[in-house]
C-alpha cells in the first residue's frame, strides 16, 4: 500500500521542511495532538488516534466537520498515542512508515519514540523519526543515507556493541569496525556525496541524519 504518515505531537522545527516529506498518495494518520500539524499543512488526515487528550479544539471541531475517521482510546492505557498510531499502521503492511513530529517537546517522549523503533517486528518495514531536520532510524544490516554533502551524520549503538560496522560516502570511513555504547566513536561524521552506505554484521545501529543548513555551526 502507499506510505502511512504520522504525525505526532512533538515539535516541528521548520513547517516547510516538513511539507517537503509530504507525498500525494501518502495515507496520513494523526495521533492526538499532533492533529496541529496535519492542519497546518492543509493535510486532511485519514484517520485520528489516540485518547484525545491533547488534541486543540480547533483542530477537533476541524476532524468533526470533515468526517474524519477516530479511534479514540481510554486515557487509562498502556501505550502512548504514538505507539498506538504505529501498531495502526504496521497492521497494514506498507512497504514505508515516516513519522513526522517526534522529535523534540520532551526528552523521554523523544527517547521512547526513538525506543519503539527497535521493535523486532519493524525490521522488515523502513520505519523512521524526521523533522524536516533531522531524521532517525535504525540500521539492522544495510542502511543507505540520502541528502546532501556536509550533512551530519550520528551512529549510535543501541543496546550494546555493533560490530562490523562499515561506511561509504562519509568523511571518516568505518572498515569492519566495532563501535561502543559507552563511546562516541561515531558521532558527527559528514557526508561526501548525496548518498552514503552503512552496513553492520550484527548488532543494533541508531542512525542520526541532520541536513546541513548554510551557516550552522555543529559542534564536534
Amino acid at each position: 500500500m502507499a506510505r502511512i504518515v504520522i504525525f505526532a505531537n512533538g515539535e516541528l522545527p521548520d513547517l516547510e521542511k516538513a511539507r517537503a516529506l509530504i507525498r500525494p498518495d501518502d495515507v496520513i494518520v494523526c495521533a492526538d495532538g499532533g492533529s496541529r500539524f496535519a492542519r497546518a499543512l492543509g493535510l486532511k488526515p485519514n484517520l485520528l488516534i489516540g485518547d484525545l487528550d491533547s488534541i486543540l479544539r480547533a483542530d477537533w471541531a476541524a476532524v468533526k466537520a470533515d468526517g474524519i475517521t477516530v479511534q479514540q482510546h481510554s486515557r487509562d492505557k498502556n501505550e502512548t498515542d504514538l505507539e498506538l498510531a504505529l501498531q495502526y499502521a504496521i497492521e497494514q503492511e506498507p512497504a514505508e512508515v515516516l513519522i513526522i513530529g517526534a522529535l523534540g517537546k520532551r526528552l523521554d517522549q523523544t527517547l521512547a519514540n526513538i525506543a519503539l523503533l527497535s521493535a523486532a517486528r519493524l525490521s522488515k518495514t523502513d520505519v523512521r523519526l524526521d523533522d524536516g531536520t533531522e531524521e532517525v532510524f535504525f540500521c539492522r544490516s544495510q542502511s543507505q543515507i540520502e541528502g546532501r554533502v556536509g550533512d551530519i551524520v550520528s551512529l549510535v549503538p543501541w543496546g550494546g556493541a555493533v560490530e562490523g560496522v562499515t561506511t561509504e560516502g562519509l568523511r571518516w570511513p568505518l572498515h569492519s569496525e566495532t563501535l561502543y555504547p559507552d563511546k562516541t566513536r561515531g558521532i558527527s561524521n559528514e557526508m561526501l556525496q548525496a548518498a552514503a552506505e552503512v552496513r553492520i554484521a550484527s548488532g543494533l545501529l541508531l542512525i542520526v541524519h541532520r541536513r546541513y543548513s548554510q551557516g550552522e555551526i555543529v559542534p564536534g
